[in-house]
Order: C-alpha cells, then structure tokens, then sequence
C-alpha cells in the first residue's frame, strides 16, 4: 500500500449523471409508436480519486464503469454533475487532457490503422508543446524505449504488432502528454495471461516513475486486487460500496459484492466462498427498480425499504456501503 495523501482529491466526481439519448427505428416508430427512450449509463456518483493511488472500478458489463471513466477524462460530457480536477471545476478540456489521458480497452480499435507509431505519438508531443520535429522524434524513440519496444518500430504501423504491443503503443501514448491521472479501462482484457502481467508491472513502474494516478476498470477481480489501493463497486450506474481493497475482499458488506466476490475462482479449499447465484437479469437501464437498484435479485432483502427507499452511504469501519442491512451503522 502506497503512502496516500487523502487530504485533496485529484480528481473528484459530484453528482454525476451521464444519460444517453436512444431513437427507435424508423418502423418501431411506425409500428409502436415508439418515441425517444433514455438510457441511464452513469446515474448521480460522487467519487474521489486520491492522489498517488490506483482505484479500482469493477461491476458487471454494462454497469456504467467504462462511461464513468470517459466522463472523468472529459471524453464525454456530464449530463449533469461536476467533474473537478485539484479542487476546481473542469471547464477547458484542452487544457485538462494535458494532465487527464485514458488508455482503451482494446488497442486495435484506439490506433489509427492508417498511422505509423511516429505518426501516433507525434499528436500528442504536439500539444504537451514540443515543437521542433528532432525533439519529437527523440521522444517518441525515448517513449518506445520506456514501454518496451524497440526504435525501429516507431515507422510500423498498427495491423504490424501483437496484441500486447498494440497495448504498449497505446500507453506510450497515453503518458506523451506527461499526465497526473489516467483512466485505464480493461488495458489488459484482451491480451493472454502472460502479457497481462507484463502489461500490469509496465503500468507500476510508470506510476512510480511519472508519479500517476488510476482509475483502473475492470471485471477481472484477481487483477484489481494485485493493482488497486481501493476499489469501489458500481452496479447499474451507481456505487454500491467502496473501501481499502484488502478489508473490501476481505469482508465485503454489499450483497451484490459478496456475490462478485464469491465468484473468484480459488485453488486453496480453506480459501473458496460459497458461491452465491444471484436470480434474475440486470434491469435495463433504461427503467431501472425504483429504491435500491439491486434489490429485484438480492437475496438479504430488508422488507419494503429495499423497493421504496435508495439507500444512503453507511459508513462500517473503512467501507462505505449502500445497503439498508447496515443502516443501524447510521448515514
């Protein structure tokens, strides 16, 4: 665990809501009648990313996390909700991409196929202001170096790499701007085992060495455990709990991250979880439950509360929760 200064977020979410307009088909407005439909990717998060740390967001596909990540880069536009950088709001994203980057999930598709690597990093050299041509190019070869990849690949293009090159690529790219926070979004989830690893111990080394700061989303839990100071876990586009990621896996307190948790492939027998099943699908988040988003598929249902009432924060030890179980602990 890396010595955190909690006193001033870096970056801090409050309020945040990101909703998505979606149109029907010209027949199923013919047909149904069908008008104009909203769905509600990230829906009222407050979050704070501490300087120096590794947070780790995880949930279920389609929960909201890749577009929380996006709305924090400024990548997308906060329907409501403020996004604030060092205390203050974020209102010239130029400026703000200069110290927030965001590294894709998949390598192939964030590559301009049609660029070479010297092609690639030079757009972002650019605009962290290094201007003459000699200059950039010893900073791409001096970036390529870092990410371990050879000079002489800086004139291949993309379709030229593997996977986990690819990836490379794309960090090097993230971190020419010499950023404070990055976004990694499934960076590895894509690649084989065996690079995963390499992939992850880059990322370490380059947060010691540019003194950075992550967001780190992903569904593998063994990865975010390895990496992460905190987790916090988001179901249907809200947190549901957050905490130091040991006294998280540890003894979870949501009933859906008891699930998530439970379903952690263990060798050790002493170790396993009794897995638990949750019923039902995920709602739609186009209509999701009224009260507590989860509670159509929980299974340590309070009463009526559940199904009326969103539940608060509750603070148990160094977790924070939004369950009515916990609700004796106080909002």
């Amino acid at each position: 665990m890396k010595d955190i200064d909690a006193r001033e977020p870096l970056i801090e979410a409050l309020g945040v809501v990101k909703h998505f307009r979606q149109s029907p088909g010209i027949l199923a407005r013919m047909l149904a009648g069908q008008r104009q439909t909203v769905v509600r990717a990230v829906d009222g998060v407050d979050l704070a990313v501490l300087p120096g740390e590794t947070l780790g967001l995880v949930g279920e596909s389609g929960c909201g996390k890749t577009t929380l990540g996006r709305v924090l880069v400024r990548l997308y536009e906060p329907t409501s909700g403020e996004v604030l950088y060092e205390g203050r709001a974020v209102r010239e994203r130029k400026d703000f991409h200069r110290a927030a980057q965001i590294i894709f999930q998949n390598p192939y598709a964030s590559l301009n196929p049609r660029k070479t690597v010297r092609d690639i990093l030079d757009v972002p050299l650019r605009h962290r202001g290094v201007h003459r041509p000699v200059d950039r190019e010893a900073e791409a070869m001096r970036l390529l170096k870092r990410v371990g990849l050879a000079e002489r690949h800086i004139d291949s293009y993309p379709h030229q790499f593997s996977g986990g090159q690819r990836q490379r690529i794309g960090v090097a790219r993230a971190i020419a701007m010499d950023p404070r926070f990055v976004v990694a979004d499934e960076p590895v989830s894509s690649l084989d085992v065996s690079i995963q690893a390499q992939v992850l111990n880059l990322l370490e080394e380059l947060q010691e060495e540019y003194h950075l700061t992550y967001l780190f989303i992903s569904h593998d839990l063994s990865v975010v455990r390895h990496i992460s100071d905190r987790v916090v876990v988001m179901y249907l586009g809200q947190i549901v709990e957050q905490g130091p990621t040991d006294a998280l896996y540890e003894s979870p307190l949501h009933p859906y991250t008891q699930a998530l948790l439970a379903a952690i492939p263990r060798v050790e027998r002493v170790q396993r979880r009794e897995r638990i099943l949750l019923t039902g699908g995920v709602p739609s988040p186009i209509d999701p439950p009224s009260g507590c988003r989860f509670h159509p598929r929980c299974f340590a249902k309070v009463g009526r509360i559940c199904e009326e009432e969103q539940p608060p924060f509750f603070t148990v030890g160094s977790q924070q929760v939004a369950c009515w179980i916990h609700r004796s602990h106080g909002a």
